[in-house]
């Protein structure tokens, strides 16, 4: 029998978050925290919602699993999101100590891989890539559709 659970099971849970933030023109990012193959956080990006520039699809789905688990410490626990993770988020992840981030389509404007200090905390476990097309895909159609 297969495990149904796994990277692609849960990107793609982060992927129909993203599309959740694509049909209320946000930018299409979502993220899901999965804690012992459980999903105990889900959000997408709200910035204008919200108007909060700090409303990122991984801060929610941080701040949800934290409250969700009842500690700021998420070392148990793998944070799935279809877009490299900025600067600020990275550094909030790192705070978290997350135990690993698995991260779609890199950012290659805004992406925090594009800093020269570590930002992430060292036990953190990184894995790049999973559905990178899909997530790529749903982020070039919104700013197709924001400059028509």
């Amino acid at each position: 029998m297969v495990n149904p659970f796994n990277d692609a099971y849960f990107m793609g849970e982060a992927l129909k978050e993203a599309q959740k933030a694509f049909e209320i023109s946000e930018i299409p990012v979502g993220a899901v925290v999965v804690c012992k193959n459980r999903i105990i956080a889900r959000a997408h990006n709200q910035t204008e919602k919200l108007t909060d520039a700090t409303a990122h699809a991984e801060m929610l789905a941080v701040t949800a699993a934290a409250n969700y688990l009842g500690s700021k410490y998420l070392n148990e626990c793998t944070l799935y999101v279809t877009l490299e993770p900025c600067v600020m988020c990275a550094g909030a992840l790192h705070w978290v100590q997350l135990q690993k981030l698995v991260f779609g389509a890199s950012d290659v404007q805004r992406g925090y891989s594009l800093v020269s200090t570590p930002l992430l905390h060292a036990k953190t476990e990184v894995q790049r890539g999973v559905m990178a097309e899909e997530a790529k895909a749903l982020i070039d159609n919104f700013f197709k559709k924001l400059r028509a």
